[in-house]
């Protein structure tokens, strides 16, 4: 009986003779426990499929899955080896996404992270005029969670970010200053404080709210507020951070809401919510882009030059 090969002895056969379709035949199987729905799934015909799972039980001299009237059961050394098959196709896949996005930044592509505010503050102003005046250029836009962004840029899932100013932004990166904000306390227009000037906190203390949710900037400003004052406002039994749910029960109920005037002045420009006149003023961290320090493709840059000078603009991050 031949001595078994050695790790290396195996590992350098698999180098030279498995092949990409091994793992496939191989993962299906284990999935699938079947020859015939695995050589439907990959388009191959099932006595291609035996022969690809021979040819590795060849090359690994040991048996990876007993045959049986129903179909086909992985062996113990079948199950050890199904996740790191699944672990290789999925670097494979990983590696795939890599590139294609590599080709795309070369082709001109901007993968730009946004927080809420921003999308309101920044893009929904800039974004048209950009298509515009670079048809060339794909912008992919995602909305990113406030606690995800710099991940996102650190992974080099984006290439961009539109966020708050952070404390200290991620290393490679700089934040750049493109908009002030503040806090608004909206309502509907019916609302009996939409039209009142020079509201003060112990009106607003008499008002039913939409409860921000907790560890919120909005929410500890709300807290300090109101625990000044020594009061608990009555609120509705909804929490939410989306913002276009929170515009939502906002219009329909007689509510207020403290937000970032980021996050609504697209609703408070089309009149369906109205920032209440609260004195005094609330200030919060301004809006602005995240870009990486070293250079950049040339779509990248065009891009952030040009949210920078939007910004600039008149009128603009209001």
């Amino acid at each position: 009986m031949p001595t078994p090969a050695t790790a290396s002895v195996l590992l350098n056969r698999l180098k030279a003779r498995a092949r990409l379709r091994h793992l496939q035949v191989l993962v299906s199987l284990g999935e699938l426990a079947s020859v015939r729905r695995t050589a439907e799934a990959l388009g191959l015909s099932q006595p291609a499929v035996t022969q690809s799972l021979a040819d590795l039980e060849r090359l690994a001299e040991i048996r990876l899955f007993e045959r049986h009237s129903r179909g086909l059961t992985a062996t113990r050394a079948g199950r050890e080896l199904l996740p790191l098959a699944r672990r290789m196709l999925d670097t494979l896949a990983e590696a795939s996404e890599a590139l294609t996005a590599a080709r795309q930044r070369d082709e001109g592509v901007v993968r730009v992270g946004a927080i809420s505010g921003a999308v309101g503050g920044l893009l929904v102003r800039a974004l048209p005029s950009f298509a515009q005046a670079h048809p060339g250029i794909t912008v992919q836009v995602q909305e990113s969670a406030p606690e995800q962004w710099a991940l996102q840029l650190a992974r080099g899932e984006l290439d961009l970010a539109l966020v708050r100013q952070a404390t200290v932004p991620p290393a490679g990166f700089e934040f750049m200053p493109l908009a002030e904000d503040r806090f608004a306390v909206v309502c509907r227009p019916a609302h009996a404080l939409a039209r009142r000037r020079g509201v003060r906190w112990p009106t607003l203390a008499h008002a039913t709210w939409l409860p921000q949710a907790a560890g919120s900037a909005a929410r500890e400003l709300l807290d300090e507020r109101f625990a000044a004052l020594g009061v608990q406002p009555a609120t509705v039994p909804v929490i939410t951070r989306v913002a276009t749910l929170t515009v939502a029960l906002v219009e329909s109920l007689d509510v207020l809401a403290l937000v970032p005037q980021s996050v609504v002045q697209p609703w408070i420009d089309e009149g369906r919510l109205v920032a209440v006149d609260v004195e005094p003023p609330m200030p919060f961290r301004p809006l602005g882009l995240v870009r990486p320090l070293a250079d950049s493709a040339r779509a990248v840059q065009l891009f952030g030059d040009f949210v920078r000078g939007h910004a600039a603009a008149p009128g603009a991050g209001r």
